[in-house]
């Protein structure tokens, strides 16, 4: 059985998913770029700004699946450009203790969804 999760502290999605489904104890979230829930307009100031407005996005998905950044078992994290890996991997490091981080793997793809710079999806378990 598989629950829907949804939240308006998240954007909405643009197409046929959901922000997250929850299957048993495991959390399969949709991915996530820089829309701003409260706007609905994308944050593109500077790659540390779009990737902390992903975070926060996945922040508010998980906490409707009541879990946090602590549940996650595994990030996939697509990225336009790996020149801007570093500074990606600065901002998605502060949300994790780096002693029990989530496995993960970082890919350069040649376009995301709104030709934005970073998608971060994640799987989480209670």
């Amino acid at each position: 059985m598989k629950t829907i999760i949804n939240t308006p502290n998240a954007p909405a999605p643009i197409g046929p998913y959901n922000q997250a489904i929850l299957s048993g104890n495991t959390l399969y979230t949709s991915g996530q770029i820089a829309f701003d829930p409260k706007t609905n307009e994308l944050v593109l100031d500077s790659i540390v700004a779009e990737t902390k407005q992903v975070m926060e996005n996945l922040k508010a998905v998980l906490a409707a699946a009541d879990m946090t950044f602590e549940n996650v078992i595994k990030s996939s994290i697509f990225i336009s450009d790996m020149n801007n890996f570093g500074q990606i991997n600065d901002v998605y490091g502060g949300y994790f203790d780096e002693a029990t981080a989530p496995a993960r793997e970082t890919v350069e793809v040649a376009n995301l969804p709104k030709f934005v710079n970073v998608e971060i999806s994640m799987i989480a378990v209670k």
